[in-house]
């Protein structure tokens, strides 16, 4: 396996392990045998856009989307020219109210992604119409590694957790370097438990601009 940037390295001993292996194992013949998501050769977009010297902001998932044309690896985002998903269309609004920007006709985040925001979902495939259908198969321990690397580096770096799933990974967090920001998910179900108003997109670049890194561009 092979991101093709700085993430090889320190990512060499997960892709060495044996639970690895047992992923890989697994994926192989869910893609020869069902329809999953998304295409194989973008499940490690997330990387492959954001090399990790460049991550200023981690955004977390849960899983790809697992309807037809959605997912593209990375979290929240869809590939231009598909509908928007409703959780998105509500980071979209609280964009608009923290900035005033218009609400974007695509749901593509290519740009934030590298522009350094590191858009990670924590299980990184899944059956077509079976949401969380690969949540076991191994993907939780690669992607816990992954946190704890992003947790171990010494450039300041803003992780936004969103939804329960997202806040359980607060505890491999304990650098004082980086800013954690919890709130609900922006799911239509959970965003106004407290998404909504959040003001997390300001308060990250504000982050980051005292720590005299280049502010994320918002507007898509």
């Amino acid at each position: 396996m092979m991101i093709g940037n700085d993430w090889d390295p320190v990512l060499k001993k997960e892709f060495e392990s044996d639970y690895f292996k047992k992923i890989e194992e697994f994926t192989n013949e869910e893609y020869a045998t069902r329809t999953v998501y998304p295409p194989k050769d973008e499940i490690f977009n997330a990387f492959k856009f954001t090399p990790l010297k460049n991550v200023k902001v981690v955004i977390l998932g849960q899983d790809p989307y697992h309807e037809e044309g959605q997912a593209h690896g990375l979290a929240f985002s869809t590939p231009e020219g598909r509908p928007i998903p409703r959780s998105l269309k509500n980071i979209f609004k609280e964009i608009e109210n923290e900035y005033s920007y218009p609400i974007p006709e695509s749901g593509c985040l290519e740009s934030w992604a590298k522009q350094g925001v590191f858009l990670l979902n924590t299980v990184l495939t899944v059956r077509e119409g079976e949401a969380n259908s690969h949540s076991d198969c191994g993907w939780q321990i690669f992607t816990d590694n992954v946190i704890k690397i992003l947790n171990n580096q010494k450039q300041p770096i803003v992780f936004l957790l969103w939804g329960k799933q997202a806040e359980k990974k607060k505890e491999f967090l304990d650098n004082p370097d980086h800013l954690v920001l919890v709130t609900s998910h922006p799911s239509p179900f959970s965003a106004r438990r407290g998404f909504f108003g959040s003001n997390h997109f300001k308060l990250a670049n504000e982050f980051l601009s005292e720590n005299n890194i280049k502010e994320i561009d918002w507007k898509l």
